[in-house]
């Protein structure tokens, strides 16, 4: 199989360079018709250009010089050596090349490091064995560069010399590339950082800002899905939230969280579901205008027991946790396995991560839905960056229930995934949590019980009224509010109420000015 050298105009509705020709994932998408998209793409010029490469809108080009042998198998030298690595394009166009090719292609240079990784790919992508003899004893490579992209303790494959350094398996199997911000998040090292504040602080105090916090999460993680549920409801999810990552993460796990989430189990069915799953709008007749597609209902079970085993390896390993959190919860939410509750329990399942390897301090629950609401345009838009450009590759139809139903294979579109930028986004959400929430609700119940010990030294009254003070007077901008005062507050006199104000004005004076330094309300 050979794969043309003729120019195309454009390519996924983009217009190409001038006198260039597709290489890499891009010319294997357009030779093999595959079913995915080319997320960074690269063409060959048929010129020399300055500095070799260059990047021209949406396209990395490259100089003549660096044209594959000719072929898929060619093209795929060319990816490993100069793009990021893409498992979904890799295990479909491995799909598509003859096995006998890839046996002659490996025959050829059986000691090659990049023969021997396209091996390694081709056998646990396909799970088919090649007709080949195990590797020679030779030097053993790894599987991904560690210097490239985040990777998991390696398991030397004897058959290949290949290290797999993977974070998953073949069932499931995450991409997280070793960028320069994720690096910088790292180096902050923020759960020290948690656990300084949380150590220079009373365990009354931090109990309480826990229990603050903990409801914020838990509200924020329903607003998120327009809903504003009764406290009870809040409370019992947000019990269900405090106990996450003291159980290991398996099916059961995700059945009794399902359960205390939806409470009334009469029109939702616990666990996996049985029936397709969409998120978007209908029509006139009520019939989906999906933006998102679910996993196929068949698939969810296989899908999930996959991202179990990708959790399970992760786990015990030195892999940052908000790394392995991420990877984790956004899998969940992309697979959509359950019926209803899919947003909350992708957010609790960031908890249950970042409790089990005790990045968070214990009892404390940051409020990353909080975050996650404030920011909830570059929320959606990190959901959406993965979930639109693979739509086009779904083929589905309406029921009769008025539901989708997925009619070709998709199951690949959840198994492989580049997840840097989910990664990026939850690391900068936790920042916000650990640098900016944290000490802003030590500080306020700090700056609040100071008010309330000097108001009871004041004027004897009971803790009760001394809290409503600080509430009435911080709402009404630094003054008792005149009904208050009429009514309730009638027996302070003025001298009373004035020093009153004071206290509470002196007290929370640098909590003020602290969430006016970060751009937060106080």
């Amino acid at each position: 199989m050979t794969i043309s050298a003729e120019s195309l105009k454009y390519f996924q509705g983009e217009l190409l360079p001038t006198d260039t020709v597709l290489v890499g994932w891009a010319a294997l998408v357009q030779a093999l018709c595959l079913e995915a998209p080319v997320h960074k793409m690269s063409c060959i010029s048929k010129k020399h250009i300055m500095g070799s490469q260059r990047q021209e809108g949406l396209w990395r080009i490259y100089d003549k010089r660096y044209a594959p042998q000719s072929g898929p198998l060619g093209h795929i030298v060319f990816a490993f050596k100069h793009e990021n690595i893409d498992l979904l394009l890799l295990r479909r166009a491995f799909v598509k090349i003859p096995q006998t090719d890839v046996e002659v292609f490996i025959a050829a240079t059986p000691t090659g490091s990049i023969s021997r990784r396209i091996w390694f790919f081709y056998e646990l992508l396909t799970g088919k064995m090649l007709d080949i003899d195990d590797a020679p004893k030779v030097g053993a490579v790894d599987a991904l560069d560690t210097t490239r992209y985040f990777t998991s303790k390696p398991k030397l494959s004897k058959r290949h010399r290949v290290r797999d350094n993977l974070l998953g398996g073949a069932g499931f199997c995450p991409v997280i590339r070793r960028t320069d911000k994720l690096q910088s998040f790292i180096d902050l090292d923020l759960a020290n950082k948690a656990a300084n504040i949380v150590g220079q602080t009373s365990r009354h105090l931090i109990s309480r800002a826990a229990s603050f916090m903990l409801l914020a999460d838990s509200r924020s993680s329903f607003a998120i899905e327009g809903e504003r549920p009764p406290r009870s409801r809040l409370e019992r999810w947000g019990q269900a939230v405090l106990q996450a990552g003291k159980t290991p993460l398996n099916q059961t796990e995700i059945y009794r969280l399902h359960r205390i989430l939806l409470g009334d189990d009469r029109f939702t069915q616990v666990g996996y579901r049985k029936d397709g799953v969409f998120l978007g709008k209908r029509d006139h007749n009520h019939d989906p205008l999906p933006e998102f597609i679910g996993a196929r209902y068949s698939d969810v079970p296989e899908l999930m027991t996959a991202l179990n085993v990708c959790n399970n390896r992760m786990r015990p390993q030195v892999i940052d946790p908000v790394i392995q959190a991420a990877i984790i919860a956004f899998g969940f939410v992309y697979i959509h396995p359950l019926e209803d509750g899919n947003g909350r329990l992708h957010r609790c399942l960031i908890h249950h991560v970042l409790t089990e390897r005790k990045f968070s301090p214990a009892g404390m629950v940051f409020p990353v839905s909080s975050v996650m609401l404030d920011r909830i345009e570059d929320y959606q838009t990190t959901l959406q960056n993965h979930s639109a450009p693979l739509m086009p590759f779904i083929e589905w139809q309406a029921t009769e229930e008025h539901n989708v139903e997925v009619l070709n294979d998709t199951a690949d579109l959840y198994r492989y995934s580049d997840c840097t930028r989910e990664a990026e986004f939850l690391y900068e959400c936790v920042r916000t949590t650990v640098e900016t929430d944290l000490p802003r609700e030590i500080a306020y119940l700090t700056a609040h019980d100071e008010a309330e010990a000097s108001i009871m030294v004041c004027v004897e009254m009971p803790n009760r009224r001394a809290q409503d003070l600080i509430i009435f007077v911080r709402q009404n901008n630094g003054v008792i509010p005149k009904k208050r005062r009429e009514k309730e507050f009638s027996a302070l006199t003025d001298i009373e109420v004035a020093n009153i104000e004071k206290i509470i004005a002196d007290a929370f004076k640098g909590y003020n000015e602290a969430c006016a330094l970060i751009g937060r309300t106080p």
